[in-house]
């Protein structure tokens, strides 16, 4: 395993058990959620979701934003991310 995939589980990890060490705005979460899925899964794929369904929507259109960003450009971002939001 690389060290960059290494260093990128680790933030995941942080972020998911940080239980109130940081405090995340719905915008940074939307973000945080995107560059997740970019660095896992690559370019977003599927139908965008209707109007009225708000949340799926919000979370597809940030995806998609970071069409043609690699994997390991949406890891590093993501580490930079919790890096600053932790000092």
């Amino acid at each position: 395993m690389s060290d960059l995939k290494k260093t990128f589980e680790e933030t995941v990890e942080f972020v998911q058990n940080a239980e109130g060490d940081v405090q995340l705005s719905n915008e940074q979460k939307l973000q945080m959620y995107a560059l997740y899925k970019q660095a896992t899964e690559g370019d977003v794929s599927g139908k965008k979701p209707g109007m009225m369904d708000f949340v799926a929507r919000a979370k597809f259109m940030a995806w998609e934003e970071l069409k043609g960003k690699t994997s390991e450009e949406a890891m590093q971002k993501y580490i930079n991310e919790v890096a600053a939001l932790k000092s």
